[in-house]
């Protein structure tokens, strides 16, 4: 006997709810987006959608300017131009295969906890890789650590010496004596950004001339990690902030300008749910395609580093 068939059968939105991801990727590009700290301070070039492994941007050389001598031609100036390129390798997921059993008895703040640590995982990494450039931008070798060129925290003038672990609190002087290496390479007033750990938190909640700039919180401490507002600096804390290798490892203060590095993304985040019936469950992952350079490290001051960012060695 021929079975009934009927459209009120299909499957349709309602019935494979769980499978439609519009719902996770929302809530995962929102949770990403809330714990991005460093990736929001420096430059970012847009880059989906679009072929090719490597981004070049110019990078031009200031010139000067001559004085015109009377009957004399026009001075004109001679320089190779140079390049930054930027590698678009690096691909990370977050990956959950949820079995059905759990789907049909777990409660919905599963898929809560899910896209939120998949959005914290994801923007913690890009931090991370932003985070760890500043090693190679302070001190001028491909996986050289920042604080192998950086100053110590107490005078921000002595170098600091992994050796020794000569780190010390932040001081006001060392904050302004950084302020002034930017200044003395020519680096624009606006866009620079003072990334803290913690503990410099901690230290500068205790400076008489931070509480003197009437610091007031206004909610951005929550939605971007800003603390405050030194010197017409925003200053952001951030627990990913880098740390020093061996025994009694300090922290790095990291001071720049947001041209100092870039993040390209070529995929931005973006989440996938597809049913494995073999293993009757759902994989739910979240991914995300980029790539990260320092833009300004012009060898213009001590050990070759860069000349739009700076750091700090303090305690942990």
């Amino acid at each position: 006997m021929a079975t009934s068939f009927s459209p009120s059968n299909s499957v349709t939105v309602t019935t494979a709810d769980k499978f439609i991801p519009d719902i996770w990727s929302d809530e995962i590009v929102a949770a990403y987006k809330k714990n991005l700290v460093l990736a929001n301070l420096v430059m970012k070039m847009n880059f989906k959608g679009k072929k090719g492994d490597t981004v070049h941007i110019p990078a031009p050389t200031r010139g000067t300017a001559n004085a015109k001598v009377a009957t004399d031609a026009v001075t004109l100036i001679a320089a190779t131009e140079s390049e930054v390129t930027i590698s678009i390798n690096k691909h990370y997921e977050y990956s959950r295969l949820i079995e059905d059993i759990v789907e049909a008895q777990a409660l919905n703040s599963m898929r809560n906890f899910y896209t939120s640590d998949a959005g914290y995982a994801l923007a913690r990494q890009v931090d991370t890789d932003l985070v760890q450039l500043g090693r190679s931008a302070n001190g001028g070798t491909a996986g050289a650590a920042a604080y192998a060129a950086a100053y110590i925290g107490g005078d921000g003038t002595t170098a600091y010496v992994a050796a020794n672990n000569n780190e010390s609190a932040l001081t006001d002087a060392s904050i302004r004596r950084t302020i002034q290496r930017l200044d003395d390479n020519d680096t624009p007033m606006d866009n620079r950004f003072f990334l803290i750990p913690p503990s410099s938190r901690n230290t500068l909640m205790g400076l008489a001339r931070y509480t003197e700039q009437a610091f007031v919180g206004n909610g951005n401490a929550i939605r971007t990690g800003e603390i405050g507002n030194l010197y017409g600096i925003p200053v952001f804390t951030s627990s990913n902030a880098d740390t020093t290798s061996g025994s009694g490892a300090a922290r790095v203060c990291l001071m720049g300008h947001k041209d100092a590095m870039v993040l390209v993304e070529q995929v931005g985040i973006r989440s996938q749910v597809q049913y494995k019936q073999e293993y009757l469950a759902t994989l739910f992952t979240s991914d995300t395609l980029y790539g990260v350079a320092a833009l300004r490290n012009a060898a213009t001051v001590g050990a070759a580093k860069s000349s739009a960012m700076f750091a700090l060695a303090v305690p942990a």
